[in-house]
Order: C-alpha cells, then sequence, then structure tokens
C-alpha cells in the first residue's frame, strides 16, 4: 500500500510541498538579510554600492546583533517555518507530529550528551582526511580554503562577547535556536518524512545527515558534521522526541559558545580548530565502540516512552479522523 500521510499526501506530495515552502522560506530570508543589512550601512548608500557596504558592515564588531538577529530571522524562515507548515498541511495542526512531546527522561537526555561527545572524537580526524583528499583537486581545494576562510571570519564575529549578557544572548540565539529549527526540519520534517515513505530507517537517516551537512558551508567539516547529523537522526529515530535532539544539539553548540566567551575576556584570538577535541585518526573505531554501547543504552531507556508516543499518535489520528477535539 502506497504511503501516505494522516492528510492523504503521498510521500512525493509531502516532498514537493516541503520544497516548495523552503523555496518560499528562502526567498523570505533574503529579503529579511538585505532589510537588515540596509540598517548597518550609510543612508546615503548608493544602489551599486549596496552589496559592498553591507559586506564591509557585517565585519565591524558594532554590527554584531544585527548578525546574530539576521542569522536568527534566517534559520527561522528557511527551517522552522516551512516544516511546521509542512506538517500542518500533510499531517494536521497538532505539534505531537513534529516530535513535541513530554515522554522522555534524564537518561536519555544524558546518553544524549555523550552521543554528541562521541561523535565529536570522529570530528579531527575526518577533517584531517578530507583535507588529505580535497587537496588533490587544486580547484575544490581553493574553494573548500575559500569557505573556510569566511567561515572563520564569521565566527570571529558572531563569537565576540564583552560580558555575561552578550554570553546568554549569544546561548540563545547561536546554540539554541539554531538547534531547535534545524533540528524540527531535518529530524521531524524531513527525515521523518523519508523514513515513513521509503521505509528504510538507515536510508532516511543518511540522506538528511547528508543534507544537513551541505546547508552548513564546509568541504573540510562534511563528513564530520554528517556523522554528527547521522547520530542525531538515530536519535530522533529511536525516541521519536524532538526534545532530545533539541537539548543535545544545545548542549553540542553551548560548549562551543561558551569556550569562545572564555577565549573572548582572555583577549585571545579566536580560531575554531582551537574549541574542537584533537584527536588521533583511531579515535574513530574507539567513539564508533562508544555509539554502539550508547544507542544500545539508549534503546533500553527509551523502549517505555516509545510505546506510549505510539499510543499517542494512535489517539490522536483517531480524534482527527473522527473529528473530535485531540485527546
Amino acid at each position: 500500500m502506497q504511503y501516505k500521510s494522516n492528510k492523504g499526501f503521498t510521500g512525493m506530495g509531502q516532498l514537493g510541498i516541503l520544497l516548495l515552502l523552503i523555496g518560499v522560506g528562502l526567498i523570505l530570508a533574503t529579503i529579511v538579510q538585505i532589510v537588515i543589512g540596509m540598517q548597518m550601512i550609510p543612508n546615503n548608500t548608493g544602489f551599486d554600492g549596496i552589496e559592498k557596504a553591507i559586506m564591509e558592515a557585517i565585519k565591524k564588531t558594532e554590527n554584531i546583533n544585527f548578525m546574530r538577529w539576521m542569522q536568527f530571522f534566517s534559520t527561522f524562515l528557511m527551517f522552522f517555518v516551512p516544516a511546521f507548515i509542512y506538517s500542518w498541511i500533510c499531517n494536521g495542526k497538532n505539534i505531537f507530529w513534529l516530535g513535541f512531546n513530554k515522554y522522555i527522561n534524564g537518561f536519555q537526555i544524558m546518553i544524549g550528551f555523550l552521543v554528541m561527545f562521541s561523535a565529536n572524537l570522529m570530528a579531527e580526524p575526518l577533517a584531517e582526511f578530507s583535507k588529505w583528499l580535497v587537496g588533490h583537486f587544486h580547484q575544490l581545494n581553493l574553494w573548500a580554503l575559500s569557505l573556510e576562510k569566511t567561515y572563520n571570519e564569521n565566527v570571529m564575529i558572531f563569537s565576540k562577547m564583552n560580558g555575561t549578557s552578550d554570553l546568554f544572548l549569544a546561548l540563545f540565539i547561536m546554540a539554541f535556536l539554531p538547534a531547535l529549527f534545524e533540528e524540527v526540519f531535518f529530524r521531524a520534517a524531513l527525515q521523518n518524512l523519508l523514513v515513513n515513505w521509503w521505509k528504510k530507517p538507515i536510508l532516511a537517516i543518511a540522506v538528511s545527515s547528508l543534507l544537513f551537512s551541505l546547508v552548513h558551508g564546509s568541504i573540510f567539516l562534511f563528513l564530520s558534521r554528517a556523522i554528527l547529523g547521522f547520530a542525531l537522526g538515530l536519535l530522533y529515530y529511536k525516541s521519536k522526541n524532538i526534545w532530545v535532539n533539541i537539548i543535545a544539539h544545545f548542549i553540542n553548540n553551548g560548549i562551543i559558545i561558551v569556550m569562545m566567551f572564555i577565549f573572548s575576556l582572555q583577549n585571545k584570538k579566536i580560531d575554531i580548530n582551537a574549541v574542537e577535541l584533537k584527536t588521533e585518526w583511531w579515535s574513530i573505531f574507539l567513539a564508533g565502540g562508544f555509539l554502539f554501547v550508547l544507542f544500545r543504552l539508549f534503546n533500553r531507556y527509551s523502549e517505555k516512552n516509545l510505546l506510549m508516543i505510539e499510543n499517542k499518535q494512535k489517539e490522536i489520528k483517531s480524534a482527527e479522523e473522527l473529528q473530535l477535539p485531540n485527546i
């Protein structure tokens, strides 16, 4: 039997709706970026010089809050809004279908953090391997170096913090909100659609993880972010609770922000490489072993919650089919 959503949309139909919403979100995000960018440049800037003026303005530390809010609105419009509207159209207005539920426990959160830590053990060796591999292709290597330079420059701008108020603002805008928006889109919307449609969870998780890594715009870190995305994908698939992912993703982002804050207070030059775990190539196998054990434990502490979530889904679906209020 062909897979259909609660509202009767086929898998291809749902994908089409999601892609359309992403396109609209991208257009709106671009408009917002231009509007915010215009606030950072002199009023007398000519039309031909707007793009150059904005590029120069974003490098100035006094415009950091403009940049942070630009990032917020961009990710909100490109990821969260499309995922939310897609779920409402295809499955109904109940946010339960996006994984927002109360069935979560402390063990899931703790293991989720350890999963993120273990996945990050693979980051350095994979990045080094990527640099070695890309180095064999001159033009690709030049492009990768350019992306890396731009990324590090943006990190230096965004991570400039002068006090605890800046730290909390950065944690909210740069750590929590991206975790919320990205997890809702890539796991609760895209991955969930592919899992239900293809009936091949590992393939669905792999595809959504590769797309997750792709949007971060780094060639050298593509493999390590894909591994991180795959770990997050497994967490969601085995918990069906998006809060597990959001919290794990937020803690992962938050640790980096706090370390950058410490560097900022010490007036040290902020280098993203300085806050990454330095590990050897064999740590990939060590991390793989950790992940295997951690997910076995995660399954054990998620079984009861999974059963309650599945029962709740049946109740909500039956209530919606009967056009009754959600239970």
